[in-house]
Order: C-alpha cells, then sequence, then structure tokens
C-alpha cells in the first residue's frame, strides 16, 4: 500500500519497523529464558523440590509463568498488533513516542517482577527451614511489595498500548 503522492505509508518508518522488531525480539529472547526455565525446574529434581515444597518456593514459578506470559506471550501479540492494525485502518500508528515507552516501560516492568519473584522465592524457601511461617512471611514481604511496583510498571505498559491502538483506529472509516 502506498500513499496517493506515492510516498512510502507512515508504517514503513524505520523507527517503527525497529521497535515492533524489538517486540519481536524481545519475545523470543523471553521464549527461550521461559523455556529453558521450565525445563530446568522440571528436570533438576531438588530445584523442582525446593519450588514444590518450600514456603514460597512457588514465587520460582510464578517468575517462569511471568516471563512465559507477559515476555513470550504478550511481546508476540504486541509485535502482532503493531503490524496489523495500521496496514487495516491505512494510517500510521497513532503515537511512535507510545510505542517507545510502552516498550521499554513494559521489559522493566517485567524483569523487575521477574527479578523480585524470584528473589522473595529464594530468600522465603531458604528461610522457611529455619523460620517460623510468620517470620518467613515478614521476610518475603517487602520483596514482593516491590515486586508489585514493577507489575504495576507492566500494567501500565499494557494500558499505553491499549490507548495507542485505540487512537490509531478511532476514526478508520475515514481512511477508506
Amino acid at each position: 500500500m502506498h500513499t496517493t503522492d506515492g510516498a512510502a505509508p507512515a508504517w514503513e518508518d524505520e523507527e517503527y519497523v525497529k521497535y515492533t522488531l524489538w517486540f519481536v525480539f524481545a519475545c523470543i529472547i523471553y521464549s527461550i529464558i521461559g523455556f529453558s526455565w521450565g525445563a530446568l525446574m522440571g528436570g533438576i529434581p531438588d530445584l523442582r523440590h525446593f519450588v514444590d515444597n518450600r514456603l514460597h518456593g512457588n514465587l520460582i514459578v510464578r517468575a517462569h509463568t511471568h516471563i512465559n506470559l507477559l515476555g513470550w506471550v504478550e511481546m508476540a501479540i504486541f509485535a502482532a498488533v503493531y503490524y496489523i492494525i495500521p496496514r487495516l485502518v491505512r494510517r500510521g500508528i497513532y503515537s511512535l513516542t507510545l510505542v517507545k515507552v510502552h516498550f521499554w516501560t513494559h521489559n522493566l516492568g517485567l524483569i523487575g517482577m521477574v527479578v523480585f519473584f524470584t528473589t522473595a522465592g529464594i530468600i522465603g524457601g531458604r528461610a522457611s527451614v529455619l523460620m517460623s511461617p510468620a517470620e518467613v512471611e515478614l521476610l518475603v514481604k517487602p520483596w514482593l511489595a516491590v515486586m508489585g511496583i514493577f507489575g504495576t510498571l507492566v500494567l501500565i505498559a499494557n494500558c499505553i498500548w491499549a490507548y495507542n491502538i485505540f487512537r490509531t483506529c478511532a476514526g478508520w472509516r475515514n481512511n477508506r
């Protein structure tokens, strides 16, 4: 598709293509990390026992789940939507700046979530050998609070994405 004046369509902008591909690349990286992490948890008996049986060890499983869902799956969806929507509505994305903010905010939030879920799981699991459940809970609580802050960043990033896509699609019939 080209515009009537022969110029390339707005979605062929080099920065837009670069960021769309970065979502794809992030998806690939997160999938490799997530798949490897799952294989390790399933294949190493001591690790499997730790995550299955220690107090808060399951937080390590949650970190694995989030890297797969928010990293692998969501990044693939974002890339696909960023690729498809401008072509479908025949106009460029509403804001390239919001695409960039979305990418960096989502990645920062996801990495923080995974790091702090894992940290809380390791600390809680190891402490549960020597401490009471109440003491372990107090030890893990601040780590989970910080994880929640990073989770909020992911939520904000998803809202930025939704707003940008909505604004891109609004009034699509005017471009037909």
